[in-house]
């Protein structure tokens, strides 16, 4: 089963399901505000993909941290920082089964489903 993981007002999740809604493609939606994100999860996502593309360092709530906060981040602290705020994390994670696609491109997804 696909799971989309991410926010349910985002904009670039509204792209990321009208374009999975749009193949037929069946997918569990799962919203990080409402039912959270397990540190293990975000631990293998960081290991697949480095805490650098997991962690939304371009979004509000990331430039709304102390200073001190936003140093000497490393995996630990950044998944730290995702539980705490889970708007931090990137949108979407696509979970494909045997690998996770970060971030919405069309001709990623469209890779993936070939």
């Amino acid at each position: 089963m696909i799971t989309l993981y991410g926010i349910k007002a985002c904009d670039t999740m509204k792209k990321a399901r009208t374009w999975l809604d749009g193949r037929g493609l069946e997918y569990r939606f799962h919203d990080y505000k409402k039912e959270g994100i397990d540190a293990g999860t975000l631990a293998a996502w960081c290991a697949e993909h480095g805490w650098e593309t997991v962690l939304n360092r371009k979004g509000t709530t990331f430039r709304t941290l102390s200073e001190e906060e936003k140093l000497n981040i490393d995996t630990e602290k950044a998944i730290a920082l995702m539980q705490a705020h889970p708007s931090m994390i990137k949108r979407p994670v696509l979970d494909i089964g045997p690998r996770r696609l970060v971030g919405f491109k069309p001709d990623l997804y469209a890779a993936a489903f070939d």
